[in-house]
């Protein structure tokens, strides 16, 4: 690929373009180059897991496709003869959403006979599908938005549909984007596929070794004792059996805090995202919330006491002044920090902290609650070990999630660039 410069105002040339390819794009209006026309009602109900015919309803665009579809979620028992089916390379954008810009969602469908359900807009033409559901996506989203009418249900017409502006490439162009975006895609699906096998075979793990089918076992027998029975034998060579305690004899519930410093960075419940700290804003004393209150220490564990099903909960490995809010509870302990963590997101324990909770659209627990629940632990080096094997599976997740990170901006940044 090369950069294109030019002195023009307005250019028909993409900033970013394969080094085989030069001239202007051409304007083209999407009426002037395109057949429309709705698909019929599927609704909910119509959608059935041993259906015969595969359908695509107007909503899955939203939740469970993106620029190409191939693999088709849902099916259908009505007649095939009764409804709009799909050819290859139809794009198919929502006909009405809750917001303009959302209904601004183009999808191609790479497959024939699809049943393509009421309220969407399905656009014929020669332009390569792929291609074009990607430029909508992105150089055209905010245009097809004001387009789009309605306020509590925004709606989108052929007819308005029709008088979009596009600039377009040759037909080889249009294949290259097209099939480089794919590729990307595909990169993606790929980590989004690794990362799910990551955490399902973590979610596994831990269903396993908190129940105790699984046991760890001691690195280094002591060779000087000699078992003279075969119970004294085994014990030499497994660790002790775990121990009922309540949370508040294993750890301090919010331990008194030392005084606020005169800044300090605030850690709310927005601030954490799955267990990462995604906001670090640093603010002063003076304009810091009344909740900003919990100092923390490296090693502490925040606990989301409201909504705690959420297990947005935070390992905090930091140095320097941070503040947490009252949403956590704040959890130190002389045990092994990460196996407490860890055990907090098993959903026995999450299922005992539901049940003390009080209130209903934000159930919630408070810190005296949340000492008595009664957990199982193990001695300290087989927490060790068992911290240390779980936080291992996390790094590798926490890994994957980079990649797909940086795969996702190096996207946009393809998206912005190789569109006019």
């Amino acid at each position: 690929m090369r950069e294109q410069r030019t002195k023009q105002s307005v250019s028909l040339t993409p900033k970013l373009r394969f080094k085989e390819f030069e001239g202007d794009w051409e304007i083209k209006k999407l009426g002037n180059i395109a057949t429309f026309s709705k698909g019929k009602n599927i609704t909910k109900a119509d959608i059935v897991d041993d259906g015969e015919l595969e359908c695509i309803r107007y909503g899955e665009l939203y939740t469970n496709y993106n620029e190409i579809i191939v693999d088709i979620k849902s099916k259908t028992n009505l007649k095939a003869d009764d409804l709009i089916l799909s050819e290859n390379n139809d794009v198919i954008i929502p006909a009405s959403g809750e917001t303009r810009i959302d209904i601004a969602t183009a999808s191609c469908v790479l497959k024939e006979g699809v049943a393509l359900g009421g309220d969407l807009n399905i656009i014929k033409s020669k332009i390569n599908g792929v291609f074009l559901s990607y430029y909508l996506n992105s150089k055209k989203k905010i245009d097809i938005a004001r387009l789009s009418q309605g306020i509590s249900v925004v709606h989108l017409y052929s007819s308005q549909l029709k008088t979009l502006k596009l600039n377009l490439p040759k037909d080889k162009e249009q294949q290259k984007i097209a099939t480089f975006l794919t590729s990307v895609d595909t990169k993606l699906q790929q980590l989004n596929a690794k990362k799910s096998a990551l955490e399902n075979y973590k979610k596994g793990a831990m269903q396993q070794i908190f129940s105790q089918q699984i046991r760890f076992k001691p690195d280094v027998i002591n060779t000087n004792v000699i078992a003279t029975t075969k119970d004294e034998a085994i014990s030499l060579n497994e660790f002790p059996d775990w121990e009922v305690k309540k949370l508040g004899e294993v750890c301090y519930v919010n331990p008194k805090n030392s005084e606020l410093p005169n800044s300090f960075i605030y850690v709310d419940l927005e601030s954490v995202d799955k267990g990462r700290l995604v906001l670090q804003n640093k603010i002063n004393l003076e304009k810091a919330p009344s909740r900003a209150q919990r100092v923390l220490e490296v090693n502490d564990i925040l606990f989301q006491t409201v909504r705690p099903y959420q297990m947005n909960n935070l390992y905090f490995d930091k140095k320097g002044d941070y503040i947490a809010s009252t949403g956590y509870a704040q959890l130190r302990t002389k045990e092994s920090s990460m196996f407490l963590y860890q055990l907090l997101h098993t959903h026995h324990f999450v299922n005992n902290v539901l049940e003390r909770c009080t209130g209903t659209s934000y159930p919630a627990i408070n810190s005296n609650d949340l000492t008595k629940i009664k957990i199982k632990i193990p001695s300290l080096k087989e927490q060790q070990k068992i911290a240390t094997y779980l936080s291992a599976i996390d790094t590798k997740i926490e890994s994957v999630q980079t990649q797909i990170e940086k795969t996702q901006l190096f996207k946009k940044g393809l998206l912005q660039q190789l569109f006019v």
